[in-house]
């Protein structure tokens, strides 16, 4: 993929992922909205840092957490179709909260990683960069949407 597409693909995706999670101004009340927003904002924030300037490696976290990843999104689809219950919903999002608070810090050092490895300005740096925005960008969303479920008690 060349970067001109890579950046576009980029873009598209987030507008497209903006659009279609608009709904959400329809579910829930603004309160609720921003109080999940500013709570996904500071704590990637924490852990954007955290994951950057931590000397621990988080390889073996990540794996682990992908892991926890792929089982809660086995554990929303049963219980989607099958269990139906407010409550293990409200514990999955918990503990996905946890995983993708726990990613950010993994795939911030992953990112630091590779990009002291690349040389600068390269163009598969550029692309790199790109798909880093995407991974933090999608660990930023599903934090905000998970908050945005465990917050919800003031749905309209």
């Amino acid at each position: 993929m060349s970067l001109i597409t890579a950046g576009i693909v980029f873009v598209a995706f987030s507008a497209i992922m903006g659009i279609s999670i608009s709904y959400i101004f329809y579910l829930y009340s603004f309160g609720t909205i921003s109080s999940a927003f500013i709570t996904a904002s500071v704590v990637f924030g924490i852990m954007a840092i955290g994951g950057y300037t931590t000397q621990q490696d988080l390889t073996k976290f990540g794996s682990i957490l992908i892991m926890l990843l792929i089982g809660g999104i086995v554990a929303t689809v049963l219980n989607v179709f099958i269990f139906r219950s407010s409550s293990f919903d409200l514990l999955i999002s918990y503990v996905l909260v946890a995983v993708f608070v726990g990613l950010t810090a993994y795939d911030v050092q992953k990112l630091k990683r590779i990009g002291a490895g690349i040389e600068y300005g390269s163009t598969e740096g550029k692309k790199t960069a790109i798909m880093g925005a995407l991974t933090l960008y999608l660990d930023f969303i599903n934090l905000f949407l998970l908050l945005l479920r465990i917050f919800g008690g003031n749905r309209r």
